[in-house]
């Protein structure tokens, strides 16, 4: 037997489920009713459905918000507990990571088209034409808007995730072998060039070497001129072998030349020497260098490198300085102290650099000034009214000015112009492995002081006749500075 519902007097249902059996005469009810159902549409996606509509649709929407909040909390307490694990899963697992990243986004955009149903199904359950007038409006503006702001930030999150995936398959795709610290260190060879139209081959202008430590995250960055002469190779180097080289390599300080193609002995020239110069582009010397995202121009300045500080450099970042301006634009410009007036451009080939005037394309005035992409590129270029040495310790400081620009709340609102920035100037060999543990140290070295060390007269370092032995010694009594020891008392 089946019973009926309840009836009242008159023979009318009685209101016991006002949500699902509304009384559509009363604007009132209809109109509380209405606000009720787009308030659980945010708090609760699917509840709605569940008690005033489609029961299934409802079940499967807050099936979905169940596993949304599970996944979140679960994030959220590896962020908390377990770093380490998280940022292995998120960036350092390699395929796993990309994997992990693509389904992340998938659930993103999910969640986008499921609230988007939802919410049009739950101002379907509303019956506008029922609540009172002034509400007729307010409800889907307010379910639009609320739409909007949740809806948008997901769909922006989905955004991020499939930027940093693409960004970390780019950058660190091909990468050599995963090494522990070298003495407490990781040392990385930091190399700056423009491979803009006009550059014959792409020689290094900046070059130099970013040690951070494996404990602490400090960071000491050496400055190595780029036409020093006269340095020692590592000794594992395939420069010091004549069969591979096709000369003893100290010949290369003795003016070595080749009839179609010459050089000199700075280390930047090492592009020419071991590539340009070669009919094998440095295959020979280097035939694993491709593989592991390198070259044998960037494998040999490693080994030259190696030889002068006297520490290992496995691994490599390259800055494209044709899109050095777009990285500063898109964190927003660097924060930097002019101490005197520069140039923007350069003089015609040929003509020197007398009568800065006629060739100057702009000026940099001395004073603090947030610097956009054009400015900060000229300051790391400028040389013709100052010396190499000057512009060193002026790429130094930019050095650490974007670092310091490299804020959570900046990458956070910049990120998509950030990462695209970073993919187009940056190459690199370090492994997709380290970089949770790469991560953890930068946090590190945010709060620290940066250590710089230029290998310049001004700091006892000669243009030639090197002392190397004495640099060696430079270096290790920064990187491992004796321990202050106390005095006993009498």
């Amino acid at each position: 037997m089946t019973l009926a519902p309840p009836r009242a007097a008159g023979g009318s249902l009685i209101q016991t489920r006002p949500l699902r059996h509304p009384d559509s005469a009363d604007a009132g009810m209809m109109t509380r009713r209405g606000w009720w159902l787009v308030v659980l549409n945010v708090l609760l996606p699917g509840s709605a459905q569940v008690l005033a509509g489609n029961r299934r649709l409802g079940r499967f929407g807050l099936g979905a918000t169940l596993l949304a909040w599970t996944l979140v909390i679960a994030a959220a307490a590896l962020a908390l507990f377990a770093q380490p694990w998280l940022l292995w899963l998120t960036v350092g697992a390699g395929w796993l990571s990309a994997a992990v990243l693509t389904a992340v986004q998938v659930l993103l955009v999910g969640s986008v088209i499921l609230w988007i149903v939802l919410t049009m199904d739950t101002l379907r359950l509303v019956r506008l034409v029922k609540v009172q007038p002034a509400s007729r409006l307010a409800i889907p503006v307010v379910a639009l808007v609320l739409l909007g702001l949740v809806g948008g930030a997901a769909a922006t999150a989905a955004s991020y995730v499939g930027t940093a995936r693409d960004t970390i398959t780019s950058i660190f795709g091909s990468s050599g072998p995963s090494l522990p610290a070298s003495d407490g260190y990781y040392n990385i060879l930091l190399l700056g060039a423009d491979s803009g139209e006009g550059r014959d081959s792409m020689r290094f202008d900046s070059i130099s070497v970013v040690s951070v430590n494996a404990e602490t995250g400090a960071v000491t960055i050496t400055g190595i001129p780029r036409d020093m002469p006269e340095f020692p190779f590592a000794e594992d180097s395939p420069m010091r072998d004549p069969d591979l080289v096709g000369y003893d390599y100290r010949n290369y300080f003795e003016g070595h030349s080749d009839p179609d193609c010459g050089w000199g002995s700075g280390i930047n020239q090492l592009t020419n020497a071991v590539q340009v110069c070669r009919e094998d582009d440095g295959v020979g010397l280097y035939p694993d260098a491709a593989a592991q995202g390198s070259s044998p121009e960037i494998e040999a300045t490693k080994d030259a490198a190696e030889g002068i500080l006297g520490i290992d450099i496995p691994y490599y970042v390259f800055l494209d300085m044709k899109g050095f301006a777009d990285l500063v634009d898109a964190l927003g410009g660097v924060k930097i102290t002019v101490s005197e007036r520069l140039p923007k451009g350069g003089p015609p080939p040929g003509s020197g650099a007398h009568d800065v005037d006629s060739w100057a394309i702009g000026w940099i005035e001395p004073g603090e000034q947030i610097m956009d992409g054009d400015t900060a590129q000229w300051y790391a270029r400028s040389r013709y009214t100052t010396s190499d040495w000057d512009r060193m310790l002026r790429q130094r400081q930019l050095q650490e000015a974007i670092l310091a620009q490299f804020t959570p709340q900046t990458v956070l609102t910049r990120f998509n112009e950030v990462a695209a920035a970073g993919t187009a100037i940056v190459q690199t060999d370090l492994p997709q492995d380290k970089l949770p543990e790469f991560f953890g140290l930068v946090t590190k070295a945010k709060d620290q002081q940066v250590t710089t060390i230029e290998l310049t007269p001004d700091n006892g370092i000669p243009e030639t006749d090197i002392d190397f032995g004495y640099v060696h010694a430079v270096i290790q009594a920064a990187l491992h500075p004796p321990t202050p020891t106390s005095t006993p008392a009498p």
